[in-house]
């Protein structure tokens, strides 16, 4: 990257390959394997399958509420409308009336099967139902309905999510560098980092069967946009810093990059590593997520070390204007953190206790948290089918909404019948679809899906149905649930050791050393519970959520581990560099002094894209954003710029142990 030909050529090339990426047909979405994209190795899973061969199974319902806008009983005027309205919509069926008579119901079978199809039909089918009498209110809920509303959560959510995150990237660059060149410059290059990801994640994705969009889309390519200016921010500030030595800006910019390089691949690399163990998860979105993210992750880093590096070059050090950097100018960032350094040396051992309590009391919030979000709970802003499972609970048994589906042998039904009926928490058993091998069986709970009394009912009629037959299956509704739930704490209990030992054998590799990485995995530890603990007291006491989405923990721990590990590797890479020459004490004083401001940066830059999410109505994604936005301020003003520095103060030169006190580290090579 010597010259402004090479410089050239590389951009030229990286414009051909963005545009053949993003010129690539767009792939057809994949289907779920099961409505909670679990594997077929969940009961419910097998359930959807088994149902799939049976007649009249081939597609959804939807479920007409009539009420009436002053909550009162239906009047006989108010039934006969309703039932009109329902007849001309294609309902055959009476109405069905509860005791209080507040409440009308219809149901509609629909032939669709695809996500698209149904939400078009429900759209047609509320549309269609509009100019009731003055008084009479209607509202569709039921699976189909919690679908349509599902899929337009994130109805231009991509250019919305992508126009602001862009804004965001932008207002922090100008902030950082106050040049028009390094704003407009990095975001080019960053905004079609996240493109290209986008495009290539969909060929994969749909490659492999598995459904992209959505939260997938959403958290890749905030995600990108975070890590590729975090990138940008490192590469810019190693070279602003050799432009006041080095006459040339191309030499200049080979030494940025062959120095920023090992931070850079040791930070992307570990974060790769993390998301690899997340295809163990036994959902189709996390797994999703994990194979976008890599991608964009590994692009991220292309970009930061080949295309942004020419892109630069190509501009030379009018790119900085209006404060162009010149040789023998003095350094003049650093000086806060250099005073915030010499406070933490003087007094290392205060510092570290006072830190470790601030720490300690956000961590306590975490007690009482609540996971498990049923399906009424998950949106921030309250759909239509909400509301109308809202209102049917009030008069018919709260499982009304989701019945279960019960599956077996047909030579079994009058056995299976038989224990539906006696087993507690059941409000009602319809004969369904059948066939020569199977018959199955629609079970009204008296719990809300998604309740512990639903999961009780779910477990205890398994356990029933098991004494029958073990080809008896249970799914639909609360078994889809409690199903998802069990397998997010299988995967929690798997991945997230997984994930600190892998993030503890990459520390020991970059820093040679044993005590330090350790360390360093406690302070992010810390970090993560002390973010969970405040986020949650948020969630509970300010804004009013129910509970954690299940995958809420394993995502966010994620994130913060791999991210949060990021910025400790920026810090203690250049103090060991430093140290080299010097000492324990003032490696950590330079290497504070020389990255606080672009690591502070590029923290506060991150954890702003990350609150991005929040502008999406799906709580999943809102707690992600928050709980992801307070570990990386945590991190990036707490512990990276206090804790860390402490603990190496303390320490000295043991902090690199097994290397022996005083001895000077290797650096990387320049």
């Amino acid at each position: 990257m010597r010259s402004r030909r090479t410089a050239a050529f590389v951009v030229l090339v990286a414009v051909l390959l963005a545009a053949a990426a993003l010129l690539l047909p767009s792939p057809g979405e994949a289907a779920p394997r099961s409505a909670t994209g679990l594997s077929t190795a969940a009961e419910s899973a097998q359930v959807e399958q088994l149902r799939a061969q049976l007649p009249q199974a081939d597609g959804s319902a939807a479920l007409i509420v009539f009420s009436r806008s002053d909550g009162g009983p239906l009047t006989a005027a108010d039934r006969s409308a309703a039932q009109a309205k329902a007849a001309s919509v294609g309902v055959r069926a009476p109405l069905q009336v509860p005791e209080n008579g507040r409440v009308a119901l219809a149901v509609l079978p629909l032939s669709e099967r695809d996500d698209v199809a149904i939400a078009t039909a429900v759209d047609q089918l509320r549309e269609k139902l509009r100019g009731l009498p003055s008084g009479l209110e209607t509202a569709v809920t039921g699976p189909a309905a919690f679908t349509t509303d599902l899929t337009k959560v994130f109805d231009g959510a991509d250019s919305k999510l992508i126009i602001v995150t862009a804004a965001v990237v932008a207002l922090l660059l100008l902030l950082t560098y106050r040049s028009p060149g390094l704003v407009l410059l990095p975001l080019i290059v960053v905004g079609l980092t996240e493109q290209v990801t986008t495009s290539l994640s969909d060929q994969v994705l749909s490659r492999l069967g598995i459904p992209g969009g959505g939260q997938v889309t959403g958290i890749v390519s905030v995600l990108v946009f975070g890590a590729a200016t975090d990138y940008a921010l490192l590469l810019i500030a190693r070279y602003r810093e050799i432009l006041r030595h080095e006459e040339r800006p191309g030499y200049a910019m080979s030494l940025a990059v062959r120095r920023v390089a090992e931070p850079i691949l040791a930070s992307g690399g570990t974060v790769i590593a993390a998301l690899a163990l997340l295809l163990l998860a036994s959902t189709e979105t996390l797994v999703g997520i994990a194979i976008g993210c890599i991608i964009g992750i590994a692009l991220a880093m292309v970009a930061g070390l080949a295309v942004l590096p020419a892109v630069l070059v190509l501009f030379g050090r009018k790119v900085f204007w209006p404060f162009v950097p010149r040789v023998g100018d003095p350094a003049t960032e650093g000086k806060l953190w250099g005073r915030l350094g010499a406070v933490v040396a003087r007094r290392p051992a205060v510092v570290l206790v006072l830190s470790t309590l601030v720490l300690a009391g956000l961590a306590l919030g975490t007690f009482g948290v609540r996971t498990g979000l049923a399906q009424n709970e998950q949106f921030r802003v309250e759909p239509e089918a909400v509301r109308g499972a809202k209102i049917l609970a009030e008069a018919f048994p709260a499982g009304s909404t989701e019945p279960l589906t019960v599956i077996g042998p047909a030579q079994q039904a009058s056995a299976v019948a038989a224990s539906i009926k006696d087993a507690p928490g059941v409000a009602e058993v319809r004969p369904g679809a059948r066939n020569d091998q199977l018959a199955s069986y629609d079970v009204v709970l008296t719990a809300e899906p998604g309740s512990a009394e639903s999961f009780a009912a779910v477990r205890d009629l398994r356990e029933r149905l098991d004494q029958v037959g073990t080809d008896v299956l249970v799914g639909g509704g609360a078994a889809e649930t409690l199903d998802s739930n069990e397998a997010d704490q299988r995967d929690r209990l798997l991945i997230m050791p997984l994930i600190l030992l892998l993030v503890g054998a990459v520390l020991v590799a970059v820093l040679r050393s044993v005590l330090a990485p350790v360390l360093l995995l406690l302070t992010v530890i810390a970090s993560f519970f002390a973010s969970f603990g405040a986020s949650w007291l948020l969630f509970d006491h300010l804004l009013g959520f129910p509970a954690l989405d299940g995958q809420v923990i394993l995502l966010s721990f994620l994130f913060l581990v791999a991210l949060g590990v990021d910025y400790n590797i920026f810090l203690t890479t250049r103090a060991r560099e430093e140290a080299r020459t010097t000492s324990t004490r003032e490696g950590m004083l330079t290497g504070l002094r020389v990255t606080g401001g672009v690591i502070t940066s590029a923290g506060l830059l991150l954890a702003s894209v990350f609150a991005v999410l929040g502008v999406l109505p799906l709580i999943t994604l809102t707690q992600v954003g928050v709980i992801v936005c307070v570990g990386v301020l945590l991190d990036t003003l707490l512990v990276r710029t206090v804790v860390v520095p402490a603990l190496a103060f303390l320490l000295g030169d043991r902090f690199w142990w097994p290397n022996r006190s005083g001895q000077k580290v290797p650096t990387a090579t320049s």
